[in-house]
């Protein structure tokens, strides 16, 4: 069959053969007999190429649920299982992990301010935990891993603030270095070769949009603290920072003309080491992208550029309002490349449900993402390039990110992928060179070929793993060609790997 791929893509048009080439491959597959209606299942993928599962399930519905921590090779083939024991008051709220350790942090269901914390070593499967009372903590909201501790940004009092374990020492502290008026956005970054923690806090008094930037160390202490604020009317609403070397690092985000719920650009900057130096600032209006306006049809996006056009030639600015998901910067080539989503929260009144009245007030539905720009910059901040994937059917009930992102092993294209229900979506970026916006391939329910149809899926996602593979995962039920169908939990390897050109 190798020897035949050249000769069959000689018979396809150019835009199959495109599709022929770049489609991906799902070399594995692993199951496991989980129920949808009883199992939260929290899939973290390791730099080692290892990936470990935490699941809590409750059996037949049973009031007594059961914790277990799943660890598989690259093969997906299973290393361990770990049972854990946890205290009934106690619900699982995250789950994170980082080589060679993973873990899983419960709150009381009763006593908001108390948790439980576990790690499982992922080399001697040996189990830590202890349970503490932070006396102040309203509300949990993400975790990370930083050099075997843990950040996990919370709510005290109407403010944000970064609780750190330690499991080791069994020691835990609210650090004060972070302590901002909710709401505000912060955007956190573990960066595992320095060992530090870099955080960026928005700061605004309602004109005036700044952010704060600090790095950490892994125990939690304050190194090092800046400011970066705008002029010429504009407000810095969020930024990522870019990993590896303390002594010059990339921050790049969204900046606003007037509100800061809505974006007109992009922001980046070079940080010099010398926090008293202020860094030099480069913007790109949306409108200025190649391919923003990519989710427009060609007329509507010609109107939109064209007004913009006139404006800056008048010395003004057409004012744009997009909401923005930024994604952590990755190294590519020279420099760094960045995701930035653009969603709208969807809202539904009684009439949705068929009891309106006057004077309903709306309620929150979902957040539907429209696309994904990914920009390259260099190590200065320069803009390189610009490219968009244009999303369909990406809605999602809470505010996360949709797209992922991994290089192709050519090391100059990018594989951009998402699920959608039983289909694996993607496109295949080459800087700014445009390309399909519809290639998907399903995901398969077995590696030897038998015919099997997909009834459901549910709860499905995908996550970057290693190389150029991503994990997807979800629930599904199948139904065999001569047999009843299966109710089980998916894990599947995704590959980029013979993505020709």
């Amino acid at each position: 069959m190798t020897r035949l791929l050249p000769l069959l893509l000689l018979l396809l048009t150019p835009l199959q053969a495109l599709r022929a080439q770049s489609a991906p491959t799902q070399p594995l597959r692993l199951e496991l007999n989980l129920d949808p209606d009883y199992t939260d299942a929290r899939v973290l993928p390791l730099a080692d190429s290892t990936v470990a599962l935490f699941v809590d399930t409750s059996p037949n519905g049973s009031f007594r649920p059961q914790y277990r921590f799943h660890h598989f090779d690259k093969q997906l083939r299973p290393l361990r299982e770990v049972l854990v024991d946890v205290p009934r008051e106690f619900r699982l709220e995250q789950a994170a992990a980082a080589a060679p350790y993973a873990f899983a942090l419960f709150q009381s269901q009763y006593q908001p301010a108390k948790f439980q914390v576990y790690r499982l070593d992922l080399r001697t499967g040996a189990l830590l935990g202890f349970a503490f009372d932070t006396k102040l903590v309203d509300n949990l909201y993400d975790l990370e891993v930083l050099d075997g501790k843990l950040f996990a940004t919370v709510q005290v009092e109407h403010h944000l603030t970064v609780l750190h374990v330690d499991v080791e020492e069994e020691e835990f502290r609210l650090l004060p270095a972070v302590y901002e008026q909710a709401p505000t956005e912060l955007t956190f970054l573990p960066d595992s070769a320095t060992q530090r923690a870099g955080y960026v806090v928005s700061q605004s008094n309602g004109f005036l949009a700044r952010l704060q930037v600090k790095q950490l160390s892994a125990r939690g202490q304050l190194m090092a603290s800046r400011f970066i604020q705008a002029e010429s009317g504009r407000g810095l609403i969020t930024a990522q920072l870019s990993p590896g070397d303390t002594s010059q690092r990339l921050v790049a985000g969204t900046y606003t003309l007037r509100d800061p719920r809505y974006s007109q650009g992009l922001f980046a900057s070079n940080l010099p080491g010398d926090p008293t130096l202020r860094p030099p600032l480069r913007f790109y209006d949306f409108a200025v992208l190649k391919h923003f306006f990519d989710f427009m049809n060609p007329r509507r996006a010609a109107r939109v550029r064209a007004r913009s056009a006139e404006r800056r030639a008048a010395g003004r600015e057409l004012r744009l309002r997009y909401r923005i998901l930024t994604h952590r910067m990755i190294p590519f080539q020279d420099g760094y490349v960045m995701v930035a989503e653009v969603y709208y929260p969807q809202y539904r009144t009684g009439a949705n449900y068929g009891w309106a009245s006057y004077g309903t007030p709306r309620m929150f539905d979902t957040y539907r993402s429209t696309h994904a720009i990914v920009c390259g910059f260099d190590r200065y901040g320069t803009l390189l390039w610009d490219n968009t994937f244009v999303l369909k059917n990406a809605e999602q009930s809470t505010l996360a990110e949709t797209v992922r992102l991994r290089p192709l092993p050519d090391g100059q294209r990018l594989a951009m992928v998402y699920m959608d229900e039983e289909k694996l979506r993607y496109k295949i970026v080459d800087r700014t060179a445009s390309s399909p916006n519809d290639l998907h391939v399903d995901i398969q329910t077995n590696t030897q070929g038998l015919r099997e149809k997909t009834l459901s899926t549910t709860q499905a996602g995908v996550l970057p793993w290693y190389g150029s593979r991503y994990l997807a995962y979800g629930f599904q039920r199948v139904r065999t060609e001569h047999g009843p169908a299966r109710q089980v939990f998916f894990l599947n390897a995704v590959a980029f790997e013979d993505a020709g050109r």
